[in-house]
C-alpha cells in the first residue's frame, strides 16, 4: 500500500517533525524524530474515558480503539482500557493524559471548559454542525488545526474519534410547554447546552454518566439528556423519567475526541504515530454508524415496550434557545484572539454547508419522504 493512501483516511493525520500533526497537502512528510531504535520495543499505554467501562457505544468505541491499535500495530503497542473512574474520575480524564498519568484519554472536549471554553467547539454547539459537517469542518475546513492549536499550551494532542450523531433534548420529569417551564429546572446537561438552559432560567448541573439513573430517579435532577434511544435504554433512563423529548438542539452532531500525551506521541516511532492517528479515524466513523443503525432500533423498544412518552420540544421553545444559544456562542468568540479564530471558522464553514445541505440532504430527505 502506497503511504499517501494509508494516510489518507487520517485526513490530516500525517505528521511533522516534532510531532505536530499537519495537514492533507503533507501526507508524505516524514517525522524524522521519531526513534527508529525503537521499532521492535513492546510499548503499553493506558487510555482513560470518561465512560463506564464496557458501556455501548461510548465505552465499546473506546475498546475498539485500543483493540484496533493493538492489531494494526501488530502488538507492539499494547492499549489498556481503564474506564470512568478506575483509574482516574470521569472528569479528570484531560487532566490525567496532559500530566502523563496516562497516556491516551477518550472523552469529549465540552467537559474541559474549565481549561478553555473555546474546547467546547469541538464537542458541540446549539444548533451547530451535524455529524457529517463536523467531519468536513474538522478534516477539510480548517477546525483540526485550530483544535491542535487550542490544546498546544497543555501538552495534549486531540483527536476525533467517535460521533454521536444528532442526540435527544432528553428526559424530563415535567412537561415542558413554554419557556417558563425551563425557569428551576435541574437538568445534567455540559457544556454550552448548559450556558444556554442557565440563561433560560434552568439550573445546568455536571454529573458523570454513571452517576445519572440515581440522581433522576432520586429527584436530584428534574431532567436530564444522556445521548440517545442506544445508550438511554442501556442506562434505564425510561424508568426514571415520564417525558422523552426531542430533537438533541444543544448537541447535533457530538465529536468525541481521543486525547494523546504529547511526549508519549512523539516518542513513538513513526509508523505507530499513523497507527494512532488513522486507528481514531476508523473509530470515528465506525461509532457513527453504529448509532446510526441501533438508534431507532431502540427508540421502538422505549416507546413500545415501555410506554415511553416522546414529545417535540415546542417551537416557541427551540426558538428561544436557539436567540440564547447565539448569544452564549459570541461572547466565548470576544474572550480572546485563538477564541475568536475559532468562532469565525465554525461560522463561515456552517452558512457554507447550510446553503449546500439546502439543496442536497436537507432537499433529498424532504421528497424521500417516510416510505
Amino acid at each position: 500500500m502506497k503511504r499517501r493512501d494509508f494516510l489518507g483516511t487520517a485526513g490530516g493525520g500525517a505528521l511533522l517533525a516534532g510531532g505536530v500533526l499537519a495537514g492533507c497537502q503533507q501526507t508524505e512528510t516524514a517525522n524524522t524524530t521519531a526513534p527508529a531504535a525503537r521499532v521492535n520495543e513492546v510499548i503499553h499505554w493506558k487510555l482513560v474515558t470518561t465512560w463506564p467501562r464496557n458501556f455501548p457505544g461510548l465505552g465499546t468505541g473506546a475498546n475498539n480503539l485500543a483493540r484496533l491499535i493493538n492489531e494494526m500495530s501488530g502488538g507492539r503497542l499494547q492499549v489498556k482500557v481503564f474506564g470512568a473512574g478506575e483509574l482516574v474520575p470521569p472528569m479528570e480524564v484531560f487532566g490525567a493524559v496532559m500530566q502523563g498519568i496516562a497516556e491516551m484519554g477518550h472523552g469529549a472536549a465540552y467537559y474541559w471548559k474549565g481549561k478553555t471554553e473555546v474546547a467546547q467547539f469541538f464537542a458541540a454547539v446549539p444548533f451547530g454542525l451535524t455529524a457529517q459537517e463536523m467531519n468536513a469542518w474538522l478534516l477539510y475546513g480548517g477546525g483540526m488545526e485550530l483544535w491542535r492549536e487550542v490544546y498546544a499550551p497543555f501538552g495534549v494532542i486531540p483527536v476525533m474519534a467517535g460521533n454521536s450523531g444528532v442526540q435527544m433534548a432528553g428526559w424530563f420529569n415535567r412537561e415542558i410547554n413554554s419557556v417558563e417551564d425551563l425557569r428551576g429546572l435541574k437538568m445534567r446537561i455540559p457544556g454550552l447546552g448548559g450556558e444556554v438552559l442557565s440563561r433560560a432560567g434552568g439550573v445546568p448541573v455536571q454529573i458523570a454518566g454513571g452517576e445519572l439513573f440515581t440522581a433522576l430517579q432520586t429527584g436530584a435532577i428534574d431532567a436530564t439528556e444522556w445521548v440517545g434511544p442506544y445508550n438511554d435504554l442501556a442506562l434505564g433512563l425510561h424508568k426514571a423519567a415520564k417525558y422523552y423529548y426531542y430533537p438533541g438542539w444543544h448537541e447535533p452532531g457530538t465529536t468525541l475526541e481521543a486525547l494523546l500525551n504529547r511526549d508519549a506521541f512523539t516518542a513513538l516511532p513513526e509508523d505507530l504515530q499513523h497507527i494512532v492517528i488513522n486507528a481514531c479515524h476508523v473509530v470515528n466513523g465506525d461509532m457513527l454508524a453504529e448509532y446510526t443503525a441501533r438508534n431507532n432500533a431502540a427508540l421502538k423498544t422505549l416507546v413500545e415496550e415501555h410506554g415511553v412518552d416522546l414529545r417535540r420540544l415546542p417551537d416557541k421553545v427551540l426558538e428561544r434557545l436557539r436567540e440564547l444559544s447565539n448569544e452564549v456562542v459570541a461572547e466565548i468568540a470576544g474572550k480572546d484572539a485563538l477564541s475568536g479564530k475559532v468562532y469565525e471558522s465554525f461560522s463561515r464553514f456552517r452558512e457554507q454547508v447550510t446553503a449546500w445541505d439546502d439543496i442536497s440532504e436537507r432537499a433529498y430527505l424532504n421528497v424521500r419522504g417516510g416510505s
